[in-house]
């Protein structure tokens, strides 16, 4: 569909007070004259009619949640008419929310499916997945994740259904997002400026790959992606805050935003492939043999500690599991200096909405739980994401036993093509794992800061794809098998 009009748009969002240094706005952009309270901004080609941008509602949260939260802005996108004479122009609006629940699950949800296909539907972007964090008091302002979801509703239906959907948060710090810019706020920090508050378009707490724009499957969707990075960019310029980030987008989606000015930069996980197996010893047999008998030496002692593992799913998982996984999720945060967001609420509230799509593998000594290991299923994968265990005791090998080695009897159980086991650990590639690219794109408001950037972004790059040619080079498989 053909995009034709003009831009015009009128703003009702003070500065924001977040940031020591104020970030020039797009020189494009022309103050309104005194008689109008609207102006104009051409663009070449094709063109897009912006009615109006303003305040729905105030939101009684931060300032910054009162200058985005709950606005509209309004597209014209125009067509040729039909043989018939119909008029095939639509008009959406882009909104921000300040949670998901204001969003339909099915509305939601479509717009995920038809991202992901159905035969791949990713359940981090579900709207249950999401909706947990949120009302169970893990991704909220008070944990420094304040939801600022992107909704583009198509105004022509009487319906204004969902067309497009991008989960969004305002970031007061860079945790549990393992995409590291830590380095970046200290440059800007150095330099007088202020890196938080920043935007961040991602899952909360959870390294995985999966679309982070949403669109339903319309003819104008190509266009609408357009529109939404626009005025995400926009979003990010008139709340004065440094940047905007996508982390791990989809390989297309990174390809598509590096064309549209974010920078590109690329990290490394291990995955696990199912090459047709019918049995964990089929996969063995593919393992050089020093791999190999490593891996069932290591299983042998979870034998030998009389541990019996249970791989439990949907109604299977009762109240007390989740709170014993709990306690061990955090005896694993607290192991490791980290910080526990995720409440025991959020648990439960998985395990309810999420039902066989949660798998909860188990470990037992006698009538007592001691370890487990959380993973999710959608589509043709299978995504371990938690591990914990008893505080007071230590059981040799079943780490790797309750992550990687059930976590492949259970893909291969499932038919599952693939085993994402989370973010960092060389430990997998002896197991099984081997190193895949991830993906991340980041706008940086400030044009100095993003050129150096930029700069060390492409000298990672070649780091990181040197890393995975030699760890593939020096892989655990037999020769000729990736």
């Amino acid at each position: 569909m053909a995009v034709s009009g003009s831009v015009i748009a009128r703003w009702c969002t003070p500065p924001s007070s977040f940031l020591g240094r104020r970030f020039d706005s797009p020189e494009k952009e022309k103050k309104p004259s005194s008689s109008s309270s609207s102006w104009t901004v051409g663009t070449s080609g094709n063109r897009i009619t912006s009615l109006f941008w303003e305040f729905r509602r105030k939101s009684n949260s931060t300032q910054i949640q009162q200058q985005q939260q709950q606005q509209q802005q309004l597209f014209t996108l125009t067509a040729p008419p039909d043989p018939n004479g119909t008029n095939n122009n639509k008009v959406i609006s882009v909104s921000v929310v300040s949670s998901i629940s204001d969003v339909a699950a099915a509305e939601w949800d479509a717009c995920a499916v038809d991202a992901t296909g159905p035969g791949k539907f990713n359940p981090f972007v579900s709207h249950a997945f999401l909706s947990t964090l949120e009302s169970s008091a893990s991704a909220v302002a008070q944990t420094g994740w304040t939801p600022h979801h992107v909704v583009v509703r198509d105004e022509s239906s009487s319906s204004r259904a969902v067309v497009a959907a991008v989960p969004l948060y305002l970031k007061s710090h860079s945790y549990g997002e393992f995409v590291f810019d830590h380095s970046w706020a200290n440059a800007y920090y150095s330099y007088g400026a202020r890196y938080y508050p920043k935007l961040q378009c991602c899952v909360p707490f959870s390294p995985v790959t999966g679309p982070r724009i949403l669109l339903r499957d319309t003819p104008f969707k190509h266009e609408i992606f357009d529109i939404l990075l626009s005025a995400m960019k926009d979003i990010a310029v008139k709340s004065q805050v440094s940047s905007l980030h996508f982390t791990f987008p989809t390989e297309s989606e990174w390809n598509q935003l590096s064309k549209k000015g974010f920078l590109p930069r690329i990290g490394m996980q291990y995955h696990w492939k199912n090459r047709n197996y019918k049995k964990f010893d089929d996969f063995l047999m593919d393992m050089k043999q020093s791999k190999r008998k490593n891996i069932r030496q290591e299983r042998k002692k979870i034998l030998a500690q009389n541990l019996i593992m249970k791989r439990l799913r949907g109604y299977e998982i009762k109240e007390t599991h989740w709170d014993s996984f709990y306690n061990f999720y955090r005896n694993t945060t607290d192991n490791k200096w980290g910080t526990p967001y995720l409440t025991r609420e959020f648990f439960h509230e998985l395990g309810s909405k999420m039902g066989d799509q949660v798998l909860l593998v188990v470990a037992e000594e006698g009538d007592e739980l001691v370890a487990g290991a959380l993973n999710l299923i959608g589509g043709d994968t299978l995504f371990g994401r938690l591990w914990g265990c008893h505080p007071q005791a230590y059981y040799p090998s079943l780490h790797f036993e309750a992550c990687y080695y059930q976590a492949i009897e259970a893909a291969i159980e499932l038919d599952l093509k693939t085993v994402e086991a989370g973010a960092q650990g060389e430990h997998k590639i002896q197991r099984g794992y081997l190193p895949v690219t991830t993906y991340s794109c980041h706008y940086l408001v400030d044009e100095e800061f993003r050129r150096a950037i930029e700069d060390f972004l492409i000298r990672e790059t070649s780091q990181v794809n040197l890393v995975m040619k030699m760890l593939h080079d020096s892989g655990p498989f037999k020769e000729g098998i990736w």
